[in-house]
């Protein structure tokens, strides 16, 4: 199955609490292909279930699966409270609530090329980091380095790691795409909208080229000045997630009102037959703010 010409990844997120308050689950996986989560685990549950339809189709192909996979959760889960507790005295900690996170995935590249990547967070900080290339963990810190030389003195273990990031994920994400491709390969122009304002302190004018409605995420937004990418002043907003699996985008700039013919928004696009320069609007008031969703924190 041909993956498309974007590039696809599948993810794996989980997450250990020592003192969870009360009905909250004290372990959480999740699973996200192409940033989307489809699967979930949590202690309280104690199951693996499904967060998109096209999953359906793997428990027919492969009915055991969803035990199977389960089981695997389980074992982490039991992994992960052991590991808070040994890494709690490791670090001379007194108890109450401390983190682990797990962190890994790999991603299928629009070129053909592959990419993963796996490692540890303790406590919000990056606590071990698996090195694929050269088969050894880096450990930022005194306490890490002793899971390093336990982990690397284990024969086959990283090369087990390498091999499941580069060939068996990749395989499980190829297989996902092709269970969920009316969803995950579908391709959704985006709709581009231009607003403006005029600044009254500084005579200047504030343009927004919007993005909205897009499918895959990947996006080449940019400000053109007579025909060149003009980077100067552009403030953009990350690609963020709709409510319905596309994605919306935003950037803005400042100019001189007299050299406005000069800009333009050139957007580039699996969903667009060739790439797009919308012109500015001529400044008609005050424009209304960015919508809140569209904010990103500091």
């Amino acid at each position: 199955m041909a993956a498309g010409a974007s590039s696809h990844s599948l993810k794996y997120f989980s997450f250990s609490m020592s003192d969870p308050s009360q009905g909250q689950p004290h372990f959480v996986s999740l699973g996200f292909v192409d940033g989307q989560v489809f699967v979930h685990y949590d202690s309280n549950s104690r199951k693996l279930q499904s967060r998109v339809p096209w999953m359906e189709k793997v428990g027919k192909d492969d009915p055991q699966y969803w035990d199977r996979e389960t089981q695997k959760k389980w074992h982490q889960e039991e992994k992960f409270s052991e590991s808070l507790e040994a890494l709690r005295l490791r670090y001379n900690q007194s108890e109450g609530l401390h983190t682990l996170q797990w962190m890994y995935g790999c991603e299928l590249r629009g070129d053909g090329s592959k990419g993963g990547f796996m490692q540890y967070g303790y406590d919000g900080r990056t606590f071990i980091t698996f090195d694929k290339e050269r088969l050894t963990w880096v450990a930022p810190h005194p306490q890490a380095q002793i899971s390093q030389r336990k982990w690397d003195a284990i024969p086959g273990y990283n090369q087990k790691y390498k091999s499941y990031l580069e060939k068996e994920c990749i395989e499980w994400l190829v297989r996902y795409l092709s269970y969920g491709k009316e969803t995950l390969l579908r391709i959704e122009p985006p709709e581009v909208t231009m607003s403006s304002k005029m600044e009254v302190e500084d005579g200047m004018e504030t343009h927004v080229c919007r993005l909205d409605g897009f499918y895959p995420r990947e996006i080449n937004a940019v400000w053109t000045r007579d025909g060149e990418v003009w980077l100067q002043d552009t403030f953009r907003g990350s690609v963020a997630p709709n409510a319905d699996g596309t994605f919306h985008a935003w950037l803005s700039i400042p100019i001189d009102p007299q050299e406005r013919g000069r800009y333009r928004c050139h957007v580039e696009h699996d969903g667009l037959q060739e790439p797009l320069d919308m012109a500015l609007k001529e400044v008609g008031g005050p424009a209304g703010t960015i919508p809140w969703n569209w904010l990103q924190g500091m």
